[in-house]
């Protein structure tokens, strides 16, 4: 069973992979025989997390570009390209935190989340993409969504969840186009993790119900550990899925599948 989720003497490439989620899920592909380049426009949060792959005992490396934008994306997978030679995994988890209500939304707020949220991951999945044909040896790709992609959550996610929605829509025209090469692209959906930044929204006065409001619609009654994303992340990048395509995976304590108009009770 171990060398079903083995992933030794391949590269995965992560966006957003500095902090939270992507702290952990580069620390799990490591512990699972992976090399990693982790790419972020934050230097800091990067280095911590490129520290967790070599304690694994796994080849980092650290690339701070900015994957929204097309010439600074293509540049990235070049130093990938320079020090590893190959790209066998592509985890994106990038994304921006940009909330608004639709009557009040700028233009502006509306193109950077969809600029960060869906168009990197068109530039990202592009690029590993190209690699994977052309290396012929198939590949896989997981794309963070959300809840929100599928379910609308209101109070002001509309920006968010549409762009998440985008990238539900992206995963499964990727995994229809690229299955004749057999690269693999699924997606995640997670309810709210415990990440630096949900921690920041949750100890902020001016949301007192907010973490009541989030556990009201998740049936575990727990927000999630952002080492809780390193199964699932392991499991659809490894031969354990190897028939798992096109696939959108909740991790959200049940949320998907609670009626709203259910009961935890």
């Amino acid at each position: 069973m171990d060398a079903l989720f083995d992933l030794t003497g391949r590269v995965a490439v992560v966006t957003g992979a500095g902090g939270g989620l992507g702290t952990a899920i580069c620390g799990g592909l490591a512990a699972h025989g992976a090399d990693v380049a982790l790419i972020d426009i934050e230097a800091g949060t990067l280095a911590a997390s490129a520290g967790g792959v070599t304690d694994a005992g796994r080849q980092a490396l650290a690339l701070k570009y900015d994957v929204s934008d097309e010439t600074a994306t293509a540049q990235a997978f070049a130093d990938v390209d320079a020090a590893f030679g190959r790209v066998d995994i592509l985890v994106n988890l990038a994304y921006t935190p940009t909330f608004g209500f639709p009557e009040t939304l700028s233009l502006a707020d509306w193109d950077k989340a969809f600029r960060v949220n869906v168009t990197s991951y068109f530039l990202t999945c592009r690029e590993a993409g190209r690699r994977m044909i052309a290396q012929g040896r198939g590949g896989a790709i997981v794309n963070m969504s959300s809840i929100g992609g599928t379910s609308a959550c209101g109070r002001g996610s509309y920006p968010y969840s549409v762009s998440k929605g985008g990238i539900v829509m992206l995963t499964k025209e990727l995994a229809i186009e690229w299955a004749k090469h057999g690269i693999r692209v699924n997606a995640i959906q997670p309810c709210q993790f415990l990440t630096p930044g949900l921690r920041h929204r949750l100890d902020n006065p001016e949301l007192p119900s907010i973490r009541e409001k989030f556990l009201s619609g998740i049936p575990l009654n727990r927000l999630g550990e952002p080492e809780e994303m390193i199964g699932p992340v392991v499991f659809l990048v490894s031969d354990a899925a190897s028939m798992v395509t096109g696939a959108l995976l909740p991790v959200d304590g049940g949320n998907l599948a609670l009626n709203a108009g259910g009961t935890k009770d």
